[in-house]
């Protein structure tokens, strides 16, 4: 028995140690196949822009036309030069007068502050604006509210509502009240994530005693506020509408091998301590410095050099927006001590919200299943610091299937984009003209959708830019599906041994350094380091205040009385281009060493046997629930008990679920049909909203459960001729054309209608 055992363990032990080489193969290699392919990219860029110097020389075929052509390039640059150092300086003045001024949200809308937390029983630094709209757009009271959160992750509130093309542009220009829940830089003493939770519950109540008439908000949270939403969902479902969560991080552990790095680094640094020490010798208080600085680094050539050169190279046009950028990402904000021990604890590191393990406060658990609205998940695959693995991997760890979504009545719908970054989700104009305005057109008919697992798809269909007309489906899918777009998730299991690690540790540094660096700190030490910050640094060091810029301020001055644009390009031109990008990819090529260092440290130790042995206790995969044992379930038995009830409502919800059960999509013209019949249609206009999603969820499970059954009850709800009339109306208004229907689809019909004697 016991050679066994041991052969057994011996056994065990090698299968890990080859999982662990298959891990460290998969990382390298699709790292390997990525970076030739961008270096085939840049070789490619590269190569057209030597063959155009080569070509640029051409018209300079004698030496005084050369050195015209020299003179011309150092005039133009030099003026270039002076006035990027002008834009430079313009920058670091803002960046102290946003400072001096609180760092208000840098919306470019008016508002007003509607309820201020810091005034409310548990304070804390939120605060709740109603956005002004602009002339010439008028919003109706009774129309569904929007309330955008925005993330609070090292920068200040307002990038959801940057541009006019943006998602408070969107919601303004489709009628809709809309709220935002912003916040001020440095939070309340001892203030708790839990305060914040309880503060946005506040601001909901106070919405929705704005607008009695109107449906129960939509809440959209971007990135760091879209985990916020969801667990404001939980706690409080009562108070949200349809939640969007975009480019939400909520499966901390999840990613893709080769490509997500910022998930490993808490297993290089040590787990939580670092931050508990930065918070500590911060008096307290958490630098979102930090947060923005490590945002950086996950693009160097782009943070660090690309976008100052596209200052100097287009200062004649691209100024203004550099400098609007650069006022919300240099404007740093905080957290206290409690709120990100409780992120790392919970989110970060420990990843227990995805789990159903995580506890607002003692006693008060985070169930995301107890979530009623409908969700929107929008993610990018071009995103790196929320991969989609991190954006929908929650809800296989949060679900056992899809059954289980459909049971519990639930709506979920995910977007994947193609290649838009992280901040381009919340402010890029072609995703707000795309993207997000379909969502607000999908949020109107989102609860005439029987409950389930989809991804909304979103095709062109004709036309470009603002007259462009899309075409939207929802395909449904199995969590299965989802799950091949998002890959392979074997890898998560190192992550456990970091959790438990991390929270070894934290329990010595609360024991031992920690209590005593708490005593040895003061405001005014604490201050004096966040000012020598290296982001604080950079951002003001361009000042007015700064001697040395007195020279440059002075001949920005002159340039700007003469400077007139000149696009003519000369061989010098396109050899600065080239240097250029040669600087650039001399950074990318450092981040790709720096990344792949990371991992596979990280893969080598974390992954290890003994690694993943000690991580054991941590790890979590959700057990799947045969369909036999979810049809004792007594939702499921009350809705069966209905099989022959509801009369003629109830036969036309079942007789559309179960035509849409015959296709993989359900098309967004026929949902809106859909919506219209249950919210203008007599009977189904005089119900109550929840009323009508109980309806549709009880013929969801009977469709999904007992469809044999529930197709052999329909005579008996249709049993009036007036009835009978009603149903075929109701129902061939909403199928549409038969020749659009699928075959599937239309011989279901074709069935239906003989047996009901329809046409």
């Amino acid at each position: 028995m016991q050679v066994e055992l041991f052969s057994k363990r011996t056994t065990d032990y090698f299968a890990a140690l080859a999982e662990q080489n298959q891990f460290l193969q998969v990382a390298n290699s699709r790292r390997s196949t990525r970076l030739m392919n961008d270096l085939q990219k840049k070789q490619a860029k590269s190569k057209t822009k030597s063959e155009a110097l080569a070509a640029s020389w051409g018209p300079y075929d004698t030496p005084k036309k050369l050195l015209d052509a020299w003179s011309h390039y150092l005039k133009e640059s030099s003026e270039r030069a002076i006035l990027t150092m002008d834009a430079l300086r313009e920058a670091s003045d803002t960046y102290f007068d946003h400072m001096a001024k609180g760092c208000p949200p840098v919306l470019i809308y008016d508002y007003e502050i509607v309820v201020e937390g810091r005034n409310l029983p548990r304070p804390c630094n939120y605060m709740l604006l109603k956005i002004i709209p602009p002339e010439g757009v008028e919003v109706l009271d009774w129309k569904r509210p929007y309330v955008i959160i925005d993330p609070r992750a090292g920068h200040g509130a307002g990038i959801g509502g940057f541009k006019n093309d943006s998602q408070v542009g969107v919601a303004l220009r489709d009628g809709h009240p809309v709220y935002f829940v912003a916040f001020h830089p440095m939070p309340e003493p001892n203030q708790e994530l839990a305060h914040v939770t309880h503060a946005e519950a506040a601001f909901l109540r106070e919405i929705i005693s704005r607008h009695p008439d109107s449906p129960k908000p939509i809440v959209v949270g971007n990135c760091q506020g879209g985990w916020a939403t969801a667990i404001l969902a939980a706690i409080y479902p009562d108070l949200v509408g349809p939640i969007v969560l975009n480019g939400a991080p909520m499966s901390y552990w999840s990613g893709k091998m080769g490509q997500d790095p910022m998930r490993y680094s808490a297993g290089l640094t040590g787990g939580i301590v670092p931050a508990l020490l930065s918070a500590d010798l911060g008096n307290g208080v958490f630098d979102g410095a930090n947060l923005v600085q490590n945002f950086e680094m996950l693009n160097p050539g782009r943070n660090w050099f690309r976008k100052y050169y596209d200052l100097y190279t287009n200062i004649d046009s691209g100024e203004e927006r550099y400098l609007e950028f650069q006022k919300w990402w240099s404007g740093f904000y905080y957290m206290t001590e409690e709120e990100f021990r409780w992120i790392l604890d919970n989110l970060f590191i420990g990843n227990k919200l995805a789990k159903n393990e995580a506890f607002l406060e003692p006693g008060r658990p985070i169930d995301l299943k107890t979530i009623k609205s409908p969700i929107i998940v929008f993610s990018s695959y071009g995103d790196n610091i929320t991969p989609p693995d991190q954006a929908l991997n929650w809800i296989a760890d949060t679900y056992t299937d899809e059954a289980e979504i459909e049971i519990l009545g639930q709506r979920i719908l995910y977007m994947l984009h193609d290649q838009v970054g992280h901040l381009g989700i919340f402010v890029s104009s072609s995703v707000a003209k795309r993207e997000h305005t379909q969502v607000a057109s999908t949020l109107k008919t989102i609860e005439a959708m029987p409950p389930g697992l989809y991804k909304l798809q979103i095709e062109e269909q004709k036309g470009k830019g603002c007259d462009a007309k899309f075409k939207v489906s929802f395909a449904r899918k199995t969590i299965d599906e989802m799950l091949l777009e998002t890959g392979e998730r074997d890898e998560e299991k190192a992550f456990a041994g970091v959790a438990r690690f991390s929270e070894s540790w934290e329990d010595m540094y609360d024991s031992t350094i920690g209590p005593v660096l708490k005593t040895m700190n003061s405001p005014q030490t604490a201050d004096a380091t966040r000012d020598m910050h290296p982001m604080r640094l950079a951002n003001g060091a361009f000042a007015s205040t700064n001697p040395f810029m007195f020279w440059p301020t002075m001949a920005a001055a002159a340039v700007k009385e003469n400077h007139t644009p000149n696009m003519a390009k000369t061989p010098f031109h396109y050899w600065e281009e080239l240097m250029a990008d040669s600087i650039e990819y001399g950074w990318d090529a450092l981040k790709d060493m720096r990344e792949a260092f990371i991992e596979n440290s990280f893969l080598t130790f974390w992954a290890s046997p003994p690694a993943v042995e000690y991580g054991k206790a941590l790890s979590f995969r959700r057990p799947k629930v045969p369909l036999q044992d979810l049809h004792s379930l007594t939702s499921i038995q009350n809705a069966l008990k209905k099989i022959e009830k509801g009369g003629a409502a109830a036969a036309i919800v079942r007789i559309v679920l179960m035509i849409a059960d015959t296709r993989t999509e359900v098309r967004g013209e026929k949902l809106e049909r859909f919506n219209e019949v249950l919210t203008t249609w007599a009977p189904f206009k005089s119900m109550d909203p929840k009323e009508r999603n109980f309806l549709i969820h009880d013929q969801t499970l009977i469709s999904r459960f007992e469809m044999e059954a529930g197709y052999n009850a329909l005579p008996g709800l249709l049993k009036s001729e007036k009835d009978k009339t009603f149903a075929y109306k109701a129902v061939s208004y909403i199928i549409g054309k038969e020749e659009n229907m699928a075959p599937n689809s239309l011989e279901l019909w074709h069935c239906l209608k003989k047996s009901l004697k329809w046409g």
